[in-house]
């Protein structure tokens, strides 16, 4: 299986809706992806696959623990005098967006969307070991 399209499949049910809006299922033998979302309008799963050990559902960021752990993780380790500001923007709405606005205004926007691309591929790369996933890259 390609880790691009693991990643594609990564990003539609993680970051294009709130978790467990969009769902995929990978066939572990075939490599087959499908999908369904939370209010019916697509629903290509198999009725198998939700029986079989050889189908696994692709993770959401935060089923990989890639939520606000991974904001503070860098925030520490490059703006650690932000960390109670931080803070205070994730105990409210709109947090990544002022949170990235903090990034921009410090030149640290691009930066934190390499170290989350890297962190997430990372993240994707074990979560197929441990499901038997074979990866070429």
């Amino acid at each position: 299986m390609d880790i691009n399209d693991i990643e594609t499949v990564f990003m539609i049910v993680s970051h294009d809706s709130p978790l467990g809006e969009n769902y995929a299922m990978i066939c572990k033998s075939t490599g087959q992806i499908h999908y369904a979302t939370d209010d019916d309008e697509i629903d290509e799963i198999p009725e198998e696959a939700y029986e079989s050990d050889d189908w696994v559902a692709i993770p959401h960021r935060n089923d990989l623990d890639l939520g606000r752990k991974l904001v503070f993780e860098f925030v520490e380790r490059k703006m650690p005098s932000e960390i109670d500001r931080v803070s205070y923007f994730f105990n409210r709405r709109g947090a990544y967006a002022r949170y990235k606005d903090l990034l921009d205004e410090n030149g640290l926007l691009k930066e934190w969307y390499d170290f989350e691309n890297e962190r997430e591929r990372r993240a994707i790369l074990e979560w197929c070991r441990e499901n038997g996933i074979e990866i070429t890259e």
